[in-house]
């Protein structure tokens, strides 16, 4: 009989930590692994990835409510969202805010009439390259520069073209960087504010689903840009 209380209250630790967790992953921070392609070579495929769930709103826990605004997305912020439009969750980048206008020309991004600037670069250790070559460049337009978007070599020579579109307000333009390969905004349409949850920051772990799960030697902690 002395046992049923020491029991009892390692229950009630066990619980009171899962709760705290489980508060701590829905309103604060988590971990997400990506099981798409769909913003390579920022994030590869099986990369487990922290997101800041307090970097633009703290939220009633296990809810979309928002209990204090913090912050709104930035263009180049890579957030994760939950869309309602797409009926799953999302990982992408943010590219119009309100007020906005945006254009793909020749898969050429225009942000308020001004072109992207690209610079060619090398990428190594993208497995969708063997079955599908990929070019890759830095792009930089309106304040926004990141390491890089992915274009399909087989799909050279076909249009791309999207918009222009002007982003309403509330509402968001996001698309992956691994432009010939990505559901986004431009299946999707305009994302609203309220379901983006959070902004993700950093690879946490990485692990090669083409390479028997093995780790990914330099992506162990990397910053996302």
């Amino acid at each position: 009989m002395r046992a049923i209380p020491g029991l009892i209250s390692r229950n009630k630790g066990f619980l009171t930590f899962m709760l705290c967790m489980v508060v701590f992953r829905s309103a604060i921070a988590d971990w997400n692994v990506v099981p798409t392609g769909s913003m390579q070579p920022t994030i590869q495929i099986g990369d487990r990835i922290v997101v800041d769930k307090a970097a633009y709103d703290l939220r009633v826990p296990l809810t979309h409510i928002s209990l204090l605004h913090r912050a709104d997305p930035r263009r180049g912020d890579i957030v994760v969202l939950d869309s309602a439009a797409a009926g799953e969750r999302l990982v992408k980048r943010v590219i119009g805010i309100p007020g906005d206008q945006v254009a793909l020309v020749q898969n050429h991004l225009y942000v308020n009439g001004k072109p992207a600037s690209y610079r060619p670069i090398a990428v190594q250790g993208i497995g969708d390259d063997r079955e599908d070559p990929a070019s890759y460049a830095d792009e930089s337009v309106a304040g926004m520069q990141h390491h890089a978007v992915r274009w399909s070599l087989a799909q050279q020579g076909h249009s791309n073209d999207f918009g222009p579109v002007a982003v309403p307000a509330g509402q968001y333009l996001l698309l992956g960087d691994n432009r010939d390969n990505s559901a986004d905004s431009r299946q999707f349409g305009f994302f609203p504010r309220g379901e983006i949850t959070g902004r993700a920051f950093r690879v946490a772990v990485s692990l090669d689903p083409a390479n028997h799960y093995l780790p990914r030697n330099g992506r162990w902690g990397a910053s996302l840009q």
